[in-house]
């Protein structure tokens, strides 16, 4: 659910997009009668904004439809046809997101997955305090051993957020770190087990092998989990992140995206293109550096956002 404070982060988060796709757009149609100079130079901006090719084809070839059949003609109703057209875009095959799952029964297993230097371990301390301001508790599990810090940072993330964690000494076996975490997990009672998993093992081949075993060792602790695989995808890294996302899911049932570093990038249209490609939904987004700056995905808000005016405010 978002509330006017996490709009607000959401809007905030965006404004590059915002600036490049919406005061783009708005600058090109805003005032404006259509030609189809005006349409072909809609859907080069479109495209610019990582949105895709084949969606910004599909975007503009509706809009030139309505324009041909006289049904639009003014550049500010084509504004609103292509926000409808996202909008609907994003929501094709989709439930509407409340974050990661939530089950009956706890605790919860959520295994956070993606290649070094996506922020994948800042994004679990994010989900970590996102959890706990639900009323929920999460314990953390750092099974990125193999990366240099990364197990100190989690622990560094674990005491500013008051959590407790399971860790093993750099190099140690990841699997073993997720098993000691899934039974400690299991005898606090805890409502959320957050495993952070490596992100390079000297090849792809390793990595998804190891990913298995960690998926399997939690799977025999806690019968029918995990509950969630989150993949972090890096905003900034365009179509990147479908090559990234194709080859995780290939190895285990990813259920959904943390889009990350969104707050960085003026090309925030590539979570069009990511639905696009993969059908993997996108559950969380974030937004800014602080643990509050992850926010669940609603493709309506989101659109409203990279739509938005900078300077106006976006109705709640």
């Amino acid at each position: 659910m978002f509330f006017k404070s996490a709009f607000d982060a959401v809007k905030r988060g965006l404004s590059r997009t915002a600036a490049a796709v919406g005061s783009g757009l708005r600058s090109a149609l805003h005032g404006r009668t259509l030609d189809d100079a005006i349409l072909d130079d809609v859907e080069a901006r479109l495209v610019a904004a990582d949105v895709g090719v084949a969606a910004a084809r599909e975007m503009v070839a509706s809009l030139r439809e309505e324009f041909r059949a006289g049904r639009v003609e003014r550049g500010d109703d084509a504004l609103e046809h292509l926000k409808r057209s996202m909008k609907a875009r994003l929501a094709q095959g989709d439930a509407p997101s409340e974050g990661i799952a939530i089950t009956q029964t706890r605790p919860a297993v959520v295994l956070v997955v993606g290649v070094n230097g996506v922020g994948k371990t800042t994004s679990v301390a994010k989900i970590a305090h996102s959890i706990k301001s639900s009323g929920r508790t999460v314990l953390l599990a750092a099974a990125d051993t193999y990366r240099a810090g990364a197990v100190a940072q989690l622990a560094i993330w674990a005491e500013r957020l008051g959590v407790d964690i399971v860790r093993g000494a750099d190099g140690a076996d990841p699997a073993a770190v997720a098993f000691d975490a899934a039974q400690a997990a299991i005898a606090r009672q805890v409502d959320v087990l957050l495993v952070d998993t490596a992100g390079r093992l000297h090849n792809e081949g390793n990595l998804m092998r190891q990913l298995v075993k960690i998926r399997d060792v939690v799977r025999k602790v806690i019968p029918g989990s995990p509950h969630e695989t989150l993949l972090v995808l890096d905003a900034t890294s365009g179509q990147n992140a479908i090559a990234q996302a194709t080859a995780f899911r290939a190895a285990v049932d990813v259920t959904g995206l943390f889009v990350a570093k969104m707050d960085g990038t003026a090309r925030g249209g590539v979570v069009v293109a990511i639905h696009d490609a993969l059908g993997i939904p996108v559950k969380l987004i974030g937004v800014g550096e602080r643990p509050e700056d992850v926010q669940p995905f609603d493709a309506d808000k989101f659109v409203d956002a990279v739509f938005a005016d900078p300077g106006a405010t976006i109705p709640t």
